[in-house]
């Protein structure tokens, strides 16, 4: 069991300074991809940018999540910037 930290970042970060509890990194990154879904599905929330980062105890990031996929917010395709 361990405590992970899920970070919302878009070259900004918005850091998880509390973190959860979970029994395996395997349900630490299903809850990020969770996040990342119902964040998904915020009107408020339009930045193609933004993904979760799962970060365990030790400081190393587990797993990254997009929150939009490479999708804008109607669901149509985007190309990723060149860079």
């Amino acid at each position: 069991m361990g405590t992970f930290y899920f970070d919302a970042k878009d070259g900004a970060s918005a850091k998880d300074r509390v973190g959860r509890r979970f029994q395996t990194t395997a349900a630490a990154i299903e809850h990020g991809k969770q996040l990342a879904r119902r964040l998904r599905g915020d009107p408020w929330i339009d930045d193609l940018g933004l993904y979760i980062s799962v970060v365990d105890e030790s400081g190393a990031e587990v797993h990254r999540e997009q929150v939009y996929k490479g999708q804008d917010r109607q669901g149509a395709w985007v190309r990723s910037p060149r860079l």
